[in-house]
């Protein structure tokens, strides 16, 4: 059961950080919880992104994406998504995967280029995301193996290598 998708609004601020503190193990879920709620009241250009998984009313699932600028051409669009949380009981039940998919299709037709993610590559790959060679992270990477991108939208021609930059509250190096 992967629950019902919608949009993440304020009123979620309660739940969205509870399903954070479940879904990752400790000191780390105070931390990946911070960043969600962060996310979800920050004001940024283009407009973060975030999605519920919600079954019977109560939320059980959430994702970010939020955007990212780089020196490219202008027009170019591209998001990172972080972070993903599913409570336990409703982990390995598909409800990351229906996340992701919303919001790449969400992203791709609004014309995103690229999302990022730095996350496990076996968990991601099974959603077309490769490392990230083009793109350099804002800070050095504990796992560097894990810094992965998926193009929405063809740009082949294009592989100039150039560092992202992410809104504020993904400007703190012990998130990388």
């Amino acid at each position: 059961m992967t629950g019902d998708i919608r949009l993440a609004t304020g009123l979620d601020r309660d739940e969205i950080r509870n399903v954070h503190l479940r879904a990752f193990p400790e000191p780390e879920n105070r931390t990946v919880a911070g960043l969600a709620i962060e996310l979800l009241g920050a004001t940024t250009r283009p407009d973060t992104l975030g999605l519920v998984a919600e079954v019977d009313g109560l939320v059980i699932g959430h994702i970010a994406f939020s955007p990212v600028t780089a020196d490219l051409d202008e027009g170019w669009s591209g998001y990172i998504l972080a972070p993903l949380g599913v409570v336990p009981e409703y982990q390995q039940a598909g409800v990351g995967s229906s996340l992701i998919e919303a919001g790449m299709a969400r992203l791709s037709g609004d014309g995103v280029d690229v999302v990022l993610v730095y996350g496990d590559p076996n968990y991601y790959g099974r959603f077309g995301f490769a490392a990230a060679v083009r793109f350099l992270p804002p800070y050095e990477l504990q796992y560097p193996f894990g810094w992965q991108a998926k193009q929405l939208h063809d740009d082949s021609s294009d592989n100039r290598i150039t560092r992202i930059s992410c809104v504020a509250a993904l400007c703190d190096p012990s998130l990388w």
